[in-house]
């Protein structure tokens, strides 16, 4: 009994997203149609209702909530003692806050195993206009993240480097109506064959990504950025962080965004100095990353002053 744990599957999304689609065709594939009894929560209702009888068919039992106070501990507590559920799937208002269930005592065996946000393709950049935090809310907290509704128009390389800044380690599926697409491969904004790779200051954020995405790029190669210098005594000898500040919301999450740098005169540079970092990149593991990821080894650091536009925008 150690080991047992009964699955929460949590799917987020924004009103009419395609969360009812997309658990009903999730409940009736081979992978998941495996006899299990499933509790269904849905904590909004929207255009599309749930199918009763399939649900039915496939040892699914439905439950709805509509305000944020009825999902309590005590709630799901009552709903185990009742179903005796052997996995669970809650279809979250994506207007909740994400952090109120996370933190939630949980019944006995149950584990949140995966977050899946669904997103229309074709209103990701209206959802960004106008209600930006509670959409990068939904970001930074899941594991993958399904556009559905693309068209021939929707930026997806934009949508990805968005979801990037926030949640390196998310999935991200895109999806028209004729099945899943891929999105174009974004061509780098300077010139990876040359001698030392400058990086632009408006091009700092599309590094920033790409040179965790595309490491095989960077790797052993000669970079130079502009940056503003991260100092602390509790930094190991020699190590500093050079990098910049980054609007990943709004004005109020402002975050600083860079990468641990070896440098044998660390110590002489001033917190939040300004300077031009030329570097060797590496790929290794970092007990401040906690994985592996972008290592820079600095061969020159020269003193600057502030770019035009200081903050770096995704």
């Amino acid at each position: 009994m150690e080991d047992y744990t009964i699955p929460v599957y949590l799917i987020t999304g924004f009103l009419e997203s395609g969360k009812t689609s997309f658990i009903q065709f999730t409940i009736q594939q081979d992978y998941f149609a495996d006899g299990e009894k499933t509790l269904l929560i849905a904590c909004e209702e929207g255009e599309e209702e749930y199918d009763l009888s399939m649900l039915a068919n496939y040892n699914t039992v439905l439950e709805m909530i509509e305000e944020p106070e009825e999902l309590t501990p005590e709630f799901l507590k009552k709903m185990n003692e009742k179903y005796h559920p052997e996995r669970v799937m809650i279809e979250y208002n994506g207007m909740w806050s994400v952090d109120q269930i996370l933190r939630m005592r949980m019944p006995e065996f149950w584990e949140i195993y995966q977050i899946i946000t669904i997103l229309d393709g074709s209103h990701f950049q209206l959802y960004l206009n106008n209600i930006k935090a509670q959409a990068i809310e939904l970001l930074t907290k899941t594991d993958m993240i399904i556009f559905n509704r693309c068209t021939e128009d929707s930026p997806l390389a934009l949508y990805q480097r968005t979801i990037k800044s926030v949640n390196r380690r998310a999935g991200i599926v895109f999806e028209s109506e004729d099945g899943e697409i891929e999105p174009p491969e974004e061509e780098p904004p300077y010139d990876l064959d040359a001698e030392i790779i400058n990086i632009a200051d408006q091009d700092y954020g599309f590094w920033y990504i790409d040179v965790q995405e595309h490491p095989e790029r960077y790797v052993n190669k000669l970079v130079r950025f502009r940056a503003k210098a991260m100092v602390s005594k509790h930094f190991p000898e020699n190590i500093f962080v050079p990098g910049r500040n980054a609007m990943t919301c709004c004005e109020a999450d402002i975050r600083f965004i860079g990468f641990l740098c070896h440098y044998r005169n660390a110590k002489r540079i001033e917190p939040k100095q300004w300077i031009y970092v030329t570097a060797k990149v590496k790929w290794e593991y970092s007990a401040a990353y906690k994985e592996e990821g972008p290592v820079l080894y600095a061969k020159g650091v020269t003193l600057t002053s502030a770019p035009e536009e200081e903050l770096v925008y995704f």
